[in-house]
Parts: C-alpha cells; sequence; structure tokens
C-alpha cells in the first residue's frame, strides 16, 4: 500500500507540475497577443511613439531659447536706436 501511495503522489506531482508549465506557456501566449492588440489599437489611434514625443520636445525647448535670444537681441537693438534717435 505504501508503494501504492507514493507512486499516487509521484504521478500526482508529474501531473501538477505538467499542468503548471502548461499554464506558463497559456499565460506567455496571453500576453503576446493582449501586447500586440494593445499595440495595434494604438497604432491605430495615431498615438505619438515616446521617441517622437522627446525628439519634438527637445526641438521645442531649443526653438524657445532661440526665441529668448531673439527677443533679447531685439529689445537691445531696440533700446540702441531709440538711444539714437533723441
Amino acid at each position: 500500500m505504501t508503494q501504492t501511495t507514493g507512486r499516487l503522489f509521484d504521478e500526482l506531482g508529474k501531473l501538477l507540475t505538467d499542468a503548471a508549465g502548461a499554464a506558463e506557456g497559456v499565460r506567455k501566449e496571453v500576453e503576446s497577443v493582449v501586447r500586440s492588440q494593445a499595440e495595434r489599437v494604438l497604432r491605430d489611434l495615431d498615438v505619438v511613439q515616446r521617441e517622437e514625443f522627446e525628439a519634438v520636445k527637445a526641438m521645442v525647448q531649443k526653438a524657445r531659447e532661440e526665441n529668448d535670444q531673439l527677443k533679447a537681441r531685439i529689445a537691445a537693438l531696440e533700446t540702441k536706436l531709440a538711444g539714437k534717435a533723441t
């Protein structure tokens, strides 16, 4: 009887191990499908990618800095021009 019980537990252990492996495979497959569907939905919505957003953000920052420099130059030239006009 002890040998039969031990064998039963061995078989049950193998069955549970196989079931856990199968569940892991299913989990990975579901994750892959969900990821691809999410990417498709985002693509269809024309959501901007992070890399594109960061590139545009850097361009805007540079444009703002150049704009501030130009404002300062204009102010200096206007001051200089106002001084010559008087």
